[in-house]
């Protein structure tokens, strides 16, 4: 609790850069950091803030024909692969897949909202008002938790075998402790070790399944937790806490010429540049009467201003709290009516005039606003009006995209406007997770937990049983088990295995997590958590295996190749091949010699795409 305190009570955000001066008398005066020396005329290098102008690269692991092997690591933040963007959730039901919107990296997709963890809904989707156990406890070592199990039988895909498949029954589990992360999946009933086969819907194993999903959790603390819609409403509370379609963003004017804080606050009315730039991003309205997202502006007395901005994207609302449009106080150079609602927003808008100092967050007071995203306007209000974009963000902040690209101008359009929603919107979920605002969310969670332990328990304990304790002291070593492994699409969702993986862009083993579920196969670098290759099953076209390693080729060629993490560990390699076989139309690769014919051809047939169609 004490460092959570701490945590929470750190100076962050604008403040952190505009305090720089007075950081010798504080406690954290001895963190220092001087920006990263990037500058432009929208924009200055800054202490604590790290700058995007574009021109930064994507992550790329894989060997392709776009990216040259080994090249020098850049000391620039790497955005995530573009297939990437909005994977949170592997496991879908029959007939439905991610790759409804096109599968080819290459291509331009829509853009997508990034940082949301739709993994969220497993409670509302797969045991809200269904047949589940739920239990609660205070572990001395993980604090308060909550654990959420549930029994079903999977469907089998259609099969031309006679012989009816028995039964395969898996269990759902949600593990959720004070840390952000909480553990969700599935595990097959065939893959826990010492369970009694049992065809009855009723069993639950849950000792058993429990000491094997989840061997750090302390059993005898949990208390079965009570039967009542009222449980279920607060676990979806605390599920989906950090789940939003509400975004309110600060928007400041900067005119020519002005470069602070107050100067800004001060800009009494909107000029013509700052008026077409509203209006290409969002629609005026009405407060008064207003019935859609408000974000905290009043609608019946017209305290905050008569109108605002306010656009919606991708099922997101949007609400601007636009500095000219918020109430003018004359003669009070704080415009404190306007700084309390834009100073407590995590994304800002500066946008600039033509002539325009370069932007700092050095000249903003604020501990909220954390990420600035700078617009100039080029020959606005013209035929041909375009517009420049940077960003700053606080360097706790993780990179978040749509990418800039190198010396990008956009003209006014849709297209722009969808740019930037969704570079606002990814900026503030992006910030979500720096440390200010995922500690206080850490803060909430324990106290949601706190009050399923102490108000939502029954007395009943996980029950154990002697018969099933003296089994356990049996001469057959636990680490020698090994689980009956099911391949087929019948599991959707993803089968995971510890792999390193070859960076070829680095030149270096990065430590990974394979995941192939029924339509994606993808590696999750463990230090990051973050994506950094993705692709569909249907795009897999074979694999190579070499010992313990396997090479992928995927989409036109290009590949990636990863090991086993325990050296020699054959069977796990051969665990993913029959994965392969089972959700993809790949194969194993073959090495042929090709002799040229008398005319010196090689006789095969490449087609357009680079795909050998005929040896």
């Amino acid at each position: 609790g004490l460092l959570l305190a701490r945590r929470r009570n750190t100076t962050t955000g604008a403040s952190a850069a505009s305090m720089l001066g007075t950081r010798a008398s504080t406690p954290d005066s001895g963190d220092e950091d001087g920006g990263d020396g990037r500058s432009n005329e929208l924009l200055e290098s800054c202490p604590f803030f790290r700058n995007e102008m574009g021109g930064e690269e994507e992550r790329v692991v894989s060997l392709t024909r776009l990216s040259p092997p080994c090249k020098r690591r850049s000391p620039l933040p790497l955005h995530r692969p573009p297939l990437a963007c909005g994977v949170s959730v592997l496991e879908f039901p029959p007939g439905e897949t991610h790759w409804t919107h096109g599968s080819c990296p290459h291509q331009p997709h829509s853009r997508l909202i990034e940082c949301v963890d739709h993994g969220a809904l497993y409670y509302r989707n797969y045991f809200y008002q269904q047949e589940h156990q739920n239990w609660f406890g205070m572990d001395e070592n993980l604090g308060p938790v909550a654990i959420s199990l549930k029994r079903e039988r999977l469907e089998r895909p259609p099969s031309s075998d006679t012989n009816p498949s028995p039964p395969l029954l898996c269990y759902r589990i949600v593990i959720r402790t004070s840390e952000l992360l909480t553990l969700r999946g599935s595990v097959l009933e065939d893959a826990i070790p010492n369970l009694k086969p049992s065809s009855s819907s009723k069993t639950m194993n849950t000792k058993e399944v429990l000491e094997y999903v989840a061997p750090e959790v302390q059993l005898s603390c949990l208390r079965l937790g009570t039967s009542t819609p009222q449980t279920e409403e607060q676990l979806l509370k605390l599920d989906e806490q950090g789940l939003t379609t509400h975004y309110k963003v600060g928007v400041m004017y900067c005119r020519s010429g002005q470069s602070t804080e107050e100067e800004m606050y001060n800009n009494q009315d909107a000029g013509p540049a700052f008026i077409e730039f509203l209006e290409t991003i969002g629609q005026k309205v009405r407060l008064k009467g207003f019935d859609k997202y408000k974000a905290g502006l009043d609608n019946k007395t017209d305290s905050t201003g008569l109108y605002s901005v306010y656009a919606q994207y991708q099922d997101c609302e949007i609400m601007f709290h636009v500095s000219t449009l918020l109430p003018f106080t004359p003669n009070n150079r704080q415009q404190l009516l306007r700084k309390r609602h834009i100073g407590n927003d995590i994304v800002t808008i500066v946008f600039q005039e033509p002539g325009a100092q370069p932007f700092t967050p050095k000249n903003i007071r604020s501990q909220f606003q954390h990420v600035f995203i700078i617009v100039r306007a080029i020959n606005p209000c013209t035929d041909n009006t375009q517009y420049c974009v940077a960003v700053t963000r606080s360097k706790e902040v993780p990179v978040f995209g749509p990418p800039i690209h190198e010396g990008a101008v956009f003209n006014k359009s849709k297209a722009f406007a969808d740019f930037l929603l969704a570079k606002v919107i990814n900026a503030e979920n992006a910030a979500h997770r720096s440390e200010k605002f995922s500690t206080m969310a850490t803060r909430t969670r324990q106290e949601y937990l706190k009050d399923l332990v102490t108000n939502y328990s029954t007395t009943t304990c996980v029950e154990t049983s002697q018969k099933f304790s003296m089994l356990s002291f049996s001469s057959k070593k636990k680490s020698a088990w090994r689980p009956r492994f099911l391949a087929d699409a019948t599991q959707r969702g993803a089968v995971c295995w510890p792999v390193a993986l070859d960076d070829s862009s680095r030149a270096v083993l990065v430590d990974c997590l394979l995941a192939i579920s029924a339509d994606t196969l993808l590696l999750v670098e463990e230090s990051s958590r973050e994506i950094v290759f993705i692709t569909p099953c249907s795009s897999v076209l074979g694999w190579t295996t070499n010992t313990n390693s396997l090479r992928l080729y995927y989409h036109q060629g290009e590949c990636m190749t990863f090991h086993m993490r325990e050296s020699g560990d054959r069977d796990e390699l051969m665990e993913v091949v029959v994965r392969l076989r089972s959700v993809t139309q790949g194969s194993v690769t073959q090495e042929l010699a090709l002799k040229r014919n008398p005319l010196g051809q090689l006789g095969f047939h490449v087609q357009p795409d680079g795909v050998v169609t005929q040896v």
